[in-house]
């Protein structure tokens, strides 16, 4: 997310440290290499000369604190300039105090919208509301089934009639009221392009429903174009936030950057991932923070909390001071893992790592072989691996279809799991070197 903005941040924050003062130069010479960036990140180019010049500003008039050096200075203010740009608080969905509350979905074809429907609607239900899904994208043939298959997966029901979107819309209302749901999500149809056909139908859909909220979908990887795709929507059907997906993929950065300062509507939600639960509220001071390559612990705890179940990790912890966390622990807690989401989303959350860390890829498919070359073991040998000998290492990698190597190499690393613990839980010797994650090279 953004790797290629960060890294020249990074690379202008280094050169800068051996720097001993912050003079009109050198604030010329760190505006240039910035501006340079951002444009390179696909950044408006308004937003861009609007950014530099707040920068600028807070530089040359900034009484630099003794205990920052110029370098730290300056991130300071590019993070709080980042932050501004980004949106500055963390936006709200408008709630209805009489409910339903009617979230309204827009956007091109192509941008995710449907599919954000379905995860905005997993979301809304697991902060405890009662969602709808409504699919009154009728122009698209198999936007219907594929919006009834996602309200499948996350339990929350599906409405939709043959008749228009408009009656689709004003009907879901009743059927909210007769289920006792008290949020609508409503899908709505797409075009490949900007049309007045489907400007004319969003807006009759906006005054004959009147929702709470309308929701611009676009697509983080198209850059540019996604800022022109909201000012259009923005102008022509009005909303009041947007949403972005495709973040995860987004190496640039341009339309997170652009998009609230072009529209004035701020970002509420991220896509991050493929999976329904990739999808997370925006905060602009922690996606500051993760551009700058501060990390996100405050997102990392969220996720954490919301994924691990407290009484298996009050269990595993217990194993691992005991000194009797097996394979299949192990397993457990991998599972925990991913329900946070794509390994390379948490590696990019953690504070102060290596760049080389952070720029190498891991691949969660990995997570899956770990996982079958675990279920391919016996009770026995889960439960202690020493008894796993040549035939067995054999076996367990033609069930799990891997390598005896494979099987040698997750067995490796579980027993440097299990070293550092037992030296972790004796409370002495050296502070153990901790191995590498399942997915990453060496595995």
């Amino acid at each position: 997310m953004f790797d290629s903005l960060s890294d020249r941040f990074e690379s202008i924050f280094s050169r800068m440290r051996g720097k001993g003062r912050l003079g009109e130069k050198e604030v010329d010479e760190i505006a240039r290499e910035i501006r340079l960036a951002l444009l390179e990140a696909d950044v408006n180019f308004k937003v861009v000369k609007s950014f530099i010049g707040r920068i600028k500003e807070q530089a040359a008039g900034a009484d630099l604190s003794k205990s920052l050096s110029p370098a730290q200075q300056v991130i300071k203010i590019v993070h709080q300039e980042l932050v501004t740009t980004l949106g500055g608080t963390t936006g709200k969905l408008a709630m209805n105090p009489k409910p339903p509350t009617v979230v309204m979905l827009v956007g091109l074809q192509g941008s995710g919208k449907t599919t954000a429907c379905g995860k905005l609607a997993r979301l809304l239900k697991s902060q405890g509301l009662q969602p709808l899904l409504v699919a009154a994208d009728l122009q698209r043939p198999a936007a219907v089934t594929q919006l009834q298959v996602l309200g499948e997966q996350i339990g929350v029901p599906v409405y939709s009639e043959p008749t228009d979107p408009v009656s689709v819309a004003r009907n879901a209302r009743n059927e909210a009221a007769r289920l006792g749901k008290n949020v609508i999500v409503l899908d709505t149809a797409g075009r490949l392009q900007i049309d007045e056909a489907l400007m004319d139908e969003l807006r009759r859909m906006r005054e004959t429903v009147q929702p709470d909220n309308v929701l611009l979908v676009v697509d983080a990887m198209t850059g540019q174009e996604a800022v022109s795709v909201a000012e259009a929507f923005s102008e022509t059907v009005g909303i009041d936030g947007v949403v972005l997906t495709k973040l995860d993929g987004d190496a640039r950065g341009g339309a997170a950057l652009s998009v609230k300062e072009v529209t004035g509507k701020p970002i509420l939600f991220a896509g991050i991932g493929e999976k329904l639960v990739d999808f997370e509220a925006f905060h602009p001071d922690r996606m500051a923070g993760r551009i700058l390559g501060m990390g996100d612990v405050l997102t990392l705890i969220e996720k954490a909390e919301e994924s691990f179940d407290q009484e298996q990790a009050v269990k595993a912890a217990g194993k691992l001071r005991s000194g009797s966390f097996g394979l299949d622990d192990f397993l457990e807690q991998m599972q925990q893992v991913k329900k946070m989401g794509p390994l390379q989303n948490i590696i990019g959350m953690l504070p102060g790592l290596p760049k080389e860390l952070k720029n190498t890829q891991i691949d969660d498919k990995e997570l899956g072989r770990v996982e079958a070359i675990i279920r391919s073991m016996t009770p026995a040998e889960r439960n202690d691996i020493t008894i796993i000998n040549g035939s067995r290492r054999l076996r367990i990698a033609q069930g799990s279809g891997t390598t005896t190597q494979d099987v040698n190499a997750l067995l490796k690393q579980f027993k440097m799991v299990q070293g550092m613990m037992k030296q972790m839980s004796g409370g002495g010797g050296k502070r153990p070197r901790f191995p590498g994650l399942p997915g990453m090279p060496g595995m």
